[in-house]
């Protein structure tokens, strides 16, 4: 495909991910006193009186700009298919003036690993109150870009090393993660430049990059012991298929199989986008794990 083509269909199909209304949740409760520490819930739309929980946290580079109401669309795809859905928001990077105007940083180190951890630790209780619908013993950890990072970090957290804040005794309590179109492998995603180098800002910059990469990089913990699934789009420009196969190599060298599926002809949008089938594809990975 030419070069002017698949930048057109690759804009049609961001356009398309973001033309949806976003869907106010249920519920919200806070994790934290931060106006970004809330999550929220969205009940199965069937009636079921028991669902499987579906955890979102949402990409965007790990940047200001893009919050979590981006993916409440996505959020009420998976409430309309028999889930129960929480919608963690989290502490991003802030616009700081640069030449020519602002720009956003990726990320807030450590506040955005912080966030993350507090809302997973938080997040049984204030599901039992709040979505009294949610199987928590069917749990399932997705999310997009930058979100799909944190949720393959999140489930790591067991395998950090020591003397990391953010390491538990063992293992969160899930069925499993589906990552969709991760920056899953921080060497390979700054190696390609992904999203400006958001990687290497997330981490406070080059200085700090490789003292903090072994507490961050979900390639570097390694195995989890977490069923886990990554779905990527083969025409993604924005974070591309090298990344996840990346993350898929250093599993499989770890002892782990990952699972990998690749979809023909879909970028970086259509995972999350209620009206393409790239996402009804990511539904069906979700009940693999959670039934």
């Amino acid at each position: 495909m030419p070069d002017d083509a698949a930048a057109e269909r690759a804009a049609a199909e961001e356009e398309s991910a973001f033309s949806h209304p976003h869907v106010a949740p249920d519920a919200t409760a806070a994790y934290g006193d931060h106006p970004d520490q809330v999550i929220d819930f969205y009940v199965p739309r069937g009636g079921e009186t028991v669902a499987p929980l579906v955890v979102t946290l949402h990409g965007g580079a790990w940047r200001a700009p893009y919050d979590r109401g981006h993916l409440t669309p996505f959020a009420d795809f998976l409430a309309r298919r028999g889930f129960a859905v929480a919608n963690v928001e989290y502490r991003r990077g802030p616009v700081l003036p640069a030449q020519g105007g602002t720009a956003p940083v990726a990320g807030r180190w450590p506040d955005t690993f912080d966030d993350v951890a507090a809302a997973l630790d938080a997040l049984p209780a204030l599901a039992r109150e709040a979505l009294p619908q949610a199987d928590l013993r069917r749990t399932v950890l997705t999310g997009h870009s930058a979100g799909g990072h944190l949720a393959l970090w999140a489930a790591a957290r067991h395998v950090l090393p020591a003397d990391a804040a953010w390491r538990t005794s063992g293992p969160a309590s899930l069925r499993g993660v589906v990552a969709l179109a991760p920056i899953a492998d921080f060497a390979m995603a700054e190696k390609l430049e992904v999203c400006g180098h958001a990687a290497l800002q997330l981490l406070g910059g080059q200085d700090q990059f490789t003292d903090r990469q072994r507490y961050a990089d979900p390639a570097l913990l390694l195995p989890t012991g977490i069923a886990t699934t990554l779905v990527q789009g083969r025409s993604d420009d924005v974070v591309p298929q090298a990344v996840a196969e990346a993350y898929a190599d250093a599993a499989a060298k770890a002892g782990e199989v990952v699972g990998l599926t690749l979809l023909e002809d879909v970028g970086h949008f259509p995972l999350i986008d209620p009206a393409a089938d790239a996402c009804a594809v990511v539904a069906e990975e979700i009940a693999q794990l959670a039934w």
